[in-house]
């Protein structure tokens, strides 16, 4: 059997490993247009953080080591044709030479890409995104040989947060801005309040509601112009975003979905019986509603690149999907969330109640216990939890597991406040945030 993979990240390389675990003789090729493959991208803005340490730190593994291990693994090969009806694939390498490859199963593992608005400046030297280690590379060269002092962020999500973090490590001054009012749209206000304090504690600038124009260059480096003002910088970071990256599965015929991720069922099946999408390209169910969704998670991506592999080979996998689960750190903040909002709750035919408490990471005696956010979400008609939200200085990445948990479980909120969670002054309070919020969400249901 001829499996052929395109993209060769977190979807496409755990395809392509498994695939030859699980049937050695089974023949695997995997279409790479850049030069990168198997690398944790979520590591990046810590990278970029630290001038000594090389992008390269990040891979996983290396070319060599899967092709040692029997993967046809082609870099510098961009794939630009799918015919299914012949089931091949063709395109060109990184110095032009036209190639076409047959296969029998296909992965389309192309990942997103980041999302640039079609206003005037964003092609500037100077701008740039972070989605890949070619990315990554350009940024830290770019701040290197600029000598670079301040930098504008555009967007303000958990990349573009990170990254504040990266360049204060750096003593870069940042502001961000974005055009949209809101720092953590999705976000409860009260936690996201706390965010925006860490933020300014850092010496980060804030301007959210202001219309983005342009980017213009000016004598000593670069301009965001706003609709109400101008921000100057050496360097322009754009973090408003990704996209999925479906052109090539939309112009096969595939089914793709308004928000542009290619439709697949639970096998991670396209609409064409030989082909696969898998990763930051592809759709899942979201585990509460049981509707598609789009949320590009690294797990997922490695969790579906696995199913797709046991699929291939003969070992039928089917994957319930996803809550939506997600954490990240902003200077001494951790913020996590799993599950709907309110305003998603709703959307989704729910009658949602919430409450916001205030706790602690530690018993209250305990040297060092510092506050934790929680904002949970509960249905009053089912009394199913439907979403948490956190934020704090430590004990909040991991405590996001529990609610998760439950969310895959369609616990009920009372189900939840009843859970018997680990107790230990150092690490806990008797009752735990999680606790406390679900025993006061359920009063209020």
């Amino acid at each position: 059997m001829k499996f052929v993979v395109i993209g060769g990240d977190a979807a496409g390389m755990s395809a392509a490993s498994r695939a030859k675990r699980n049937q050695p003789d089974i023949e695997v090729t995997v279409l790479e247009q850049t030069e990168d493959v198997s690398y944790s991208a979520c590591g990046m803005p810590y990278n970029i953080a630290n001038p000594s340490r090389e992008l390269d730190d990040l891979v996983v593994r290396s070319v060599k080591e899967f092709r040692d291990n029997g993967i046809d693994l082609k870099t510098g090969h961009r794939a630009e044709i799918i015919e299914p009806s012949l089931k091949m694939v063709s395109g060109k390498t990184a110095i032009g030479d036209s190639f076409k490859l047959s296969y029998d199963k296909l992965l389309i593992a192309t990942g997103a890409s980041p999302t640039i608005p079609k206003l005037p400046g964003f092609d500037l030297p100077g701008v740039l995104t972070l989605k890949n280690l070619e990315d990554g590379r350009k940024i830290k060269n770019f701040i290197s040989s600029n000598n670079v002092k301040s930098a504008v962020i555009i967007g303000m999500g958990s990349i573009a947060l990170e990254m504040c973090e990266a360049l204060r490590e750096r003593k870069i001054d940042v502001v961000m801005v974005k055009s949209r009012p809101g720092l953590l749209p999705w976000m409860n206000e009260k936690l996201s309040e706390m965010v925006s304090e860490e933020l300014k504690a850092n010496k980060i600038v804030i301007y959210d509601g202001h219309e983005i124009l342009s980017i213009q260059k000016t004598k000593d480096g670069l301009k965001v112009v706003c609709a109400d003002m101008e921000l100057d910088s050496q360097m322009v970071i754009a973090a408003i975003g990704v996209t999925p990256n479906s052109e090539l599965a939309k112009s096969a015929g595939l089914a793709v979905n308004p928000d542009r991720s290619i439709a697949v069922d639970k096998t991670l099946l396209t609409s064409d019986q030989n082909i696969y999408a898998a990763g930051d390209c592809a759709d899942a169910y979201n585990v509460i509603t049981g509707k598609k969704v789009w949320v590009p998670l690294a797990l997922r991506a490695n969790r579906a690149g696995w199913a797709v592999a046991d699929n291939v080979t003969g070992s039928k996998t089917e994957l319930e999907g996803i809550a939506g689960t997600a954490v990240f750190k902003m200077f001494d903040l951790q913020v996590a969330r799993t599950g709907l909002t309110v305003s998603e709750a709703k959307a989704a035919g729910f009658d949602p109640a919430d409450v916001v408490i205030t706790s602690r990471s530690r018993a209250h005696s305990h040297p060092g216990n510092t506050t934790i956010a929680v904002h949970m979400i509960g249905d009053r008609r089912s009394g199913r939890l439907l979403g948490v939200q956190m934020v704090g200085k430590e004990g909040t990445a991991h405590r996001i597991d529990a609610p998760a948990v439950a969310l895959h479980s369609k616990m009920t909120v009372k189900e939840f406040s009843e859970c018997d969670l680990a107790y230990a002054p150092p690490f806990s309070p008797v009752w735990d945030p999680m606790l406390t919020a679900a025993n006061q969400l359920s009063k209020k249901m």
